[in-house]
């Protein structure tokens, strides 16, 4: 008899799906996740269940959402004690390892993982509490950081090189294995900072790369949820067009750098002749802005943020096709119980991406949320086959029709004809949640976590960092202000 599918997780952070080749781009941006999607299923309707890091690595480790979990921000980190789809499979005798980033809590926790290869976690074990103060937060100024985008070689690079140079190692050392096995590969890129070697830099030209909707200040959404983050942001001012050209393409180079790296694993699976008996699934955590908006980084719930990749190839999976039915991170849990014929519980909300593949486009809504970094109120996503309600706890709600506004420029929600629409969308959310209720709830939590960790001033003095560190490197605290 033969054997289940082996399962190869290959996760990013902060890639932007419009930054990928099979999602529209017009550059030979992603020629490897282009020819994965040609052998498997695109779907074209993917969505974080929060965009920013530890939230979302949490709700996909437990496979709920994040207010189900309590996961509110960047330091409020998984720390094993909800079993995951980790726990399960090593637990069911499957061999399920992780090699590079994490972001939970700490390796010394049980996080379900038979082994832990190179993880990144959290900073000391508690990550960013200045995120979790969310009444009049500290000024993050970004502008220097973005501002230097262009050539240069990171740790972040060196990291993801080394990730990729594992896998190899350990699909060599596993290519004879007589039961399925699951390996977890996530990689850091593109995530900041802006900077790439140059010989990724030069297969792009700047000036005919393609900008972000409402780059421009003039046409900057008024809503005040954004005007919020880009204050305390230091986005208040546009930065020059020179200076976003130059983050465009560096983050186009850092795209092509994690194209190359997940090359390099995919050709080698094919080399020990395990490509035909591996599912490979590739997603992230969330997009990037990349300016629109007047942003950068993550953080809302528009397409370049919250819409993600997911790509889902290998037996069972149709060939070269787009499925247009909704999906999130909360469907990973059911692919690879799937995939792996493990009868295990799913939640209410979740569904095999495999099955989906198989079927026509199916009627479906799926659900995201926000409540970290520099939001006043909490923020919540729900998106139909053609609808998206983005709902700002105690703000006004904001819908699009993204079949006709794809770029999500013109809000419907004050459109009388539209009402009836908005009404249902608000109606379908308060079935998952109420979202005040959840916003009060994270709030509650967040000031605790403060005054856990000696309150406002002493989180101030602490600092923070842009960007977790690498295993070994050292931590680069800086003032906010």
């Amino acid at each position: 008899m033969r054997k289940k599918p082996n399962f190869l997780f290959i996760f990013s952070d902060e890639h932007q799906k419009h930054v990928t080749g099979c999602y529209g781009n017009p550059t030979n941006v992603t020629p490897t996740l282009d020819a994965l999607a040609a052998r498997g299923t695109l779907f074209t309707k993917a969505y974080t269940t929060c965009p920013i890091c530890v939230p979302a690595r949490a709700s996909l480790a437990t496979g709920k959402y994040v207010h189900e979990i309590g996961n509110w921000d960047n330091a409020f980190p998984y720390h094993g004690a909800e079993r995951s789809w980790h726990h399960e499979l090593r637990d069911a005798g499957i061999t399920v390892d992780l090699i590079g980033k994490l972001h939970f809590r700490s390796e010394s926790d049980d996080n379900g993982f038979s082994n832990e290869i190179q993880p990144l976690h959290v900073v000391a074990g508690v990550g960013d509490p200045m995120g979790s103060i969310r009444e009049n937060p500290p000024v993050r100024h970004r502008r220097k950081g973005i501002n230097a985008a262009g050539e240069g070689m990171t740790t972040y690079q060196e990291y993801d090189i080394k990730n990729a140079d594992k896998a190899i190692e350990w699909l060599q050392s596993h290519k004879d294995d007589s039961k399925p096995w699951t390996l977890f590969l996530s990689l850091v890129c593109p995530h900041p900072p802006y900077q790439v070697e140059k010989p990724y830099l030069d297969k792009f030209d700047p000036d005919n790369l393609p900008r972000p909707p409402q780059w421009k200040q003039e046409d900057w959404p008024s809503h005040p949820a954004y005007a919020h983050m880009r204050k305390y942001f230091d986005a208040e001012v546009q930065h020059t067009e020179e200076q976003i050209k130059n983050l465009i393409h560096a983050y186009y180079g850092l795209t092509n750098f994690l194209d190359t790296q997940i090359g390099r694993v995919l050709e080698e699976l094919n080399a020990l002749g395990l490509g035909e008996e591996t599912q490979v699934l590739y997603s992230t955590d969330h997009g990037e802005c990349l300016s629109a908006r007047g942003l950068f980084g993550k953080f809302t719930h528009y397409e370049e943020s919250g819409g993600i990749p997911m790509i889902l190839a290998g037996p069972g999976v149709p060939e070269g096709k787009v499925c247009e039915t909704p999906v999130s991170l909360l469907d990973v849990h059911a692919t690879i119980y799937d995939g792996l014929g493990l009868d295990k519980p799913i939640h209410r909300n979740a569904k095999s991406l495999i099955e989906l593949a198989n079927k026509p486009e199916q009627e479906r809504v799926v659900f995201g949320e926000y409540h970290a970094l520099n939001s006043a109120n909490g923020s919540f996503l729900l998106r139909d086959n053609r609808y998206k309600l983005i709902y700002h706890a105690n703000q006004d709600p904001q819908l699009f029709d993204l079949d006709e506004d794809p770029e999500e420029v013109n809000d419907l929600s004050q459109s009388s004809e539209y009402r009836s629409t908005l009404d249902s969308m608000i109606e379908k959310l308060r079935g998952i949640c109420d979202p005040e209720e959840i916003d009060r709830q994270a709030k509650a939590d967040q000031k605790a976590l403060v005054d856990k960790h000696g309150g406002r001033e002493a989180i101030l003095q602490r600092g923070f960092f842009e960007n977790s560190p690498v295993p070994g490197e050292t931590p680069a605290f800086r003032a906010p202000n």
